[in-house]
């Protein structure tokens, strides 16, 4: 048992480090020798395809044969795709395969995963491979547009499920507590301001509250009770947040209580509200990643939609590289605050580590009230809540670990 164990270790080594590591892992068994299995020599040559520097990988059988790495156009390299792809995704889990397509298409080029519909359909579907896709949307032929739009339609419908039941009780649970009804609803019991206001009515001897009157929480749906404002810088960096900023817009929209705007940005800024709504994938396609950044243009153009201030919560989704009015920018976004609008800039939206940014815009923003971090979509809900109900968002996100 011992032995196998060893052995198990040592070929992980060898598909990890690679078929030139071989002569001195194989001294490590006792016998001298490395032998991988037939599984394993699949597994070697698909890696092989992507991480060998010399671009060679072994065959299946352990011959020369030139394996994946060898593809190069349609026909014969095509078909050596559709195997490296069927071998990726039958040997290793879920979350390896996502790794190594993008490595496949950063490091060996292979955008052709993306321009053959028989190829797409065969790749595995996430954030990055959906941002690869949006960059060059321009350059995928027609007959793999509709191919493309399904695999950005699964990771959307994916993230929707993931985030829509977190968001609609963090906005709802936010408003409906804001106000009390007159109107008698067990489940709309405002247990604690009950019990506060009925404590001068406790009978010591029975030990109990005997309450004078009850409050109930208005559980109305009432329409369009807050605007939330989204505005989203769409240059190449920021692609993870804008697929994430997409969906929760989109959540943001379906909400009665909500009138959403998302609005992206480069040099020029462009109103997606209406696509947004209707369909994330319509406004996913909709936008153009790369280009310079006018943030202040972008705030100049959202203002319209600011009706009531203190109704109102800001989010600018950018890594605050400003390339227009920075001075222009700093002030509106402080007169914004100033007037009562709830304000926050997100740094980074995504699961992904600490982003790069502008220290001195962000410090600057700060001071003057709108908290600027990263923040993953699974914290997002909490953050917005806070925001609707008036707490300290820089002092939140501090708590959540985000700040």
């Amino acid at each position: 048992m011992e032995d196998n164990r060893k052995e198990n270790t040592v070929s992980r080594w060898r598909l990890i480090l690679g078929q030139e590591a071989e002569g001195q892992l194989a001294s490590c068994n006792e016998d001298g020798r490395l032998a991988l299995t037939e599984e394993e020599l699949i597994m070697d040559a698909a890696l092989a395809a992507i991480y060998d520097e010399s671009g060679a990988a072994g065959s299946t059988k352990g011959g020369s044969g030139t394996g994946a790495g060898r593809g190069s156009s349609a026909g014969h390299g095509s078909l050596n795709l559709s195997k490296w792809l069927g071998d990726v995704r039958s040997f290793f889990p879920e979350d390896v395969v996502s790794i190594i397509q993008n490595d496949a298409m950063e490091r060996k080029g292979w955008k052709q995963l993306l321009f053959e519909p028989e190829l797409l359909a065969s790749v595995k579907p996430d954030i990055q491979l959906v941002g690869t896709l949006l960059s060059l949307k321009g350059k995928i032929p027609e007959k793999t547009k509709d191919t493309a739009r399904l695999l950005v339609k699964a990771v959307v419908d994916e993230l929707v499920k993931l985030l829509e039941t977190d968001i609609r009780r963090a906005v709802t649970g936010a408003l409906n507590k804001r106000q009390h009804s007159p109107l008698p609803s067990l489940s709309g019991l405002d247990w604690k301001r009950t019990i506060q206001r009925n404590l001068k009515h406790y009978d010591t001897e029975r030990r109990v509250i005997i309450p004078e009157k009850f409050y109930y929480f208005d559980r109305a749906q009432r329409s369009r009770e807050w605007t939330v404002i989204i505005d989203i810088d769409q240059s190449g960096s920021m692609a993870d947040s804008i697929i994430w900023a997409s969906v929760i817009g989109s959540i943001f929209a379906s909400i009665p209580a909500l009138n959403t705007r998302v609005v992206v940005f480069d040099t020029e800024v462009v109103d997606l509200t209406e696509q947004c709504a209707n369909d994330p994938v319509d406004m996913l396609f909709g936008i153009q990643l790369g280009g310079g950044t006018d943030i202040h243009k972008s705030v100049k153009y959202c203002e319209q939609f600011i009706e009531e201030p203190k109704k109102t919560l800001f989010i600018i989704i950018s890594d605050l590289y400003e390339g227009g009015n920075q001075s222009g920018l700093i002030r509106r976004m402080r007169e914004m605050r100033e007037s009562g609008v709830r304000t926050m800039c997100l740094l980074a939206l995504s699961d992904k580590g600490q982003p790069f940014y502008d220290e001195g815009l962000a410090k600057q923003l700060s001071r003057d009230g709108t908290p600027c971090f990263a923040c993953t979509p699974a914290l997002l809900p909490t953050l917005v809540e806070g925001a609707l109900k008036g707490q300290d968002l820089a002092e939140l996100a501090k708590r959540m670990g985000t700040l």
